[in-house]
């Protein structure tokens, strides 16, 4: 059984959109990043933390939601979890989800003209092995004036999103140019994982 350890609706989305069968349980856990991580590091370890953290719960099934998984088999040894963390990242510096209005008006003039890179690290955990992989890709931006940026924060839309911004959503008329996987950029490199998960039935 593949369990999906996010709560993110666009990756739930990505995941089905590609054909996956899976449940969905989102973990608990810090995701600061430590002092002086590299941004691959940082959302390696979340990615991974995410994905065991929901392992070593739902092998030991302590305090499930009966209701959700009744009738559903937690045998550990065919249990996969798949765990994921998506940063931007610009001069090295980690630009997360922005804490408040003014911090998504700073990470967006940030961007505004410039080429940034979007880095997803993605981990899955069984049993018997935990497999961690990273997708990078660069997305430019273009040059984005004050009023753009104020009427796009009013939507709303930044508030909850690495870097300030969505590219499936109204910010996708700034982006001149990416680099890469765009499902990276949305929140899960699919080809990626799904690489990492037809390795675990090569190894079963």
């Amino acid at each position: 059984m593949l369990v999906l350890a996010s709560a993110s609706p666009r990756r739930r989305e990505l995941l089905a959109q590609a054909g996956f069968s899976f449940e969905v349980h989102p973990a608990h856990i810090p995701e600061d990043p430590l002092p002086n991580e590299d941004p691959v590091a940082y959302v390696t370890r979340v990615a991974r933390e995410k994905a065991e953290a929901v392992f070593a719960q739902l092998s030991g099934a302590p305090g499930l939601d009966s209701e959700t998984w009744e009738g559903v088999n937690l045998d550990r040894h065919s249990l996969a979890v798949l765990g994921a963390d998506t940063t931007v990242t610009l001069d090295k510096a980690i630009l997360g989800k922005p804490e408040d209005p003014a911090d998504a008006a700073r990470m967006l003039r940030l961007l505004s003209g410039r080429t940034h890179r979007v880095i997803t690290g993605v981990a899955v955990v069984t049993a018997t092995s935990t497999e961690v992989a990273a997708e990078v890709t660069a997305v430019k931006f273009l040059t984005l004036s004050d009023e753009d940026i104020a009427a796009y924060i009013a939507t709303g839309e930044p508030m909850d999103k690495a870097g300030a911004y969505a590219i499936q959503g109204r910010a996708a008329r700034w982006i001149s140019r990416i680099e890469g996987d765009y499902f990276n950029v949305v929140g899960l490199p699919i080809a990626l994982v799904s690489t990492l998960l037809d390795s675990l039935k090569t190894t079963r």
